[in-house]
């Protein structure tokens, strides 16, 4: 089992003490149910950084690339609720890229995350993604993790930018992302420190601007759970 569909979009942003308690009502309660709502959106989850008191990280896997340009999804971003359009301008340093999946192994959710953001040295491409997609392979099936996936930014030309980035303000983008799961935090670390350290990525081909970021589970919902509902 790996994750949930062919694509992703992998955000991260921060948010004030004083707007985390109904940033997390909202985004449980009603963004997450409404974005299951959207055909093709398979699984979102959100997580919390161990690092940085106000980071989170959110990851929605979609059955395919196309899903990034559907009437769905775009309607949605260009019609906000009254509760999104209260809450998107405290979306603090919105990193967003809409991804296709380039491997993955393994599946679930854990309760550990570790992201990486990353971008090929020139020439290196197709080194770097077969050094990672191997080593990802290897580590998914070892005791203490779950799931190791590569993620590559491609995205979608669109007319002009949606309702909700424009009340944002002009987001980031990653390049290629590195998402590796577990249940056992120190597992995570050891591997962070070691085998997907940035002396070992930029050995395999990555440039020195890597960032490395951890995370804890914080809520997950599937297509599935919102139809139950």
């Amino acid at each position: 089992m790996s994750l949930l569909g062919k694509a992703a979009v992998a955000m991260w942003w921060s948010v004030r003490p004083e707007q985390r308690t109904e940033f997390g009502d909202w985004h449980s309660h009603e963004h997450f149910p409404e974005r299951m709502s959207i055909p093709g959106f398979r699984r979102g989850s959100r997580w919390t950084s161990t690092t940085d008191a106000e980071g989170f990280f959110v990851l929605y896997e979609l059955e395919q690339y196309e899903i990034l340009t559907s009437t769905g999804y775009l309607d949605r971003l260009n019609a906000p609720t009254p509760w999104s359009t209260k809450m998107m301008p405290h979306h603090l340093g919105m990193v967003r890229s809409q991804c296709r999946v380039a491997s993955s192994f393994g599946g679930g959710v854990a309760t550990a995350l570790t992201t990486i953001r990353l971008s090929p040295q020139v020439g290196r491409e197709t080194e770097l993604r077969a050094r990672l997609s191997e080593t990802l392979g290897t580590l998914a099936q070892q005791p203490g993790l779950t799931g190791g996936h590569l993620l590559l930014t491609d995205t979608p030309r669109t007319s002009s930018p949606t309702t909700e980035q424009q009340i944002r303000g002009k987001d980031g983008a990653a390049d290629w992302i590195v998402l590796l799961s577990g249940y056992d935090d120190d597992v995570v670390d050891d591997v962070i420190a070691g085998q997907l350290s940035p002396p070992w990525l930029h050995g395999a081909g990555a440039r020195d601007d890597i960032k490395t970021g951890r995370y804890r589970l914080g809520f997950t919902m599937t297509a599935q759970d919102v139809a139950t509902v």
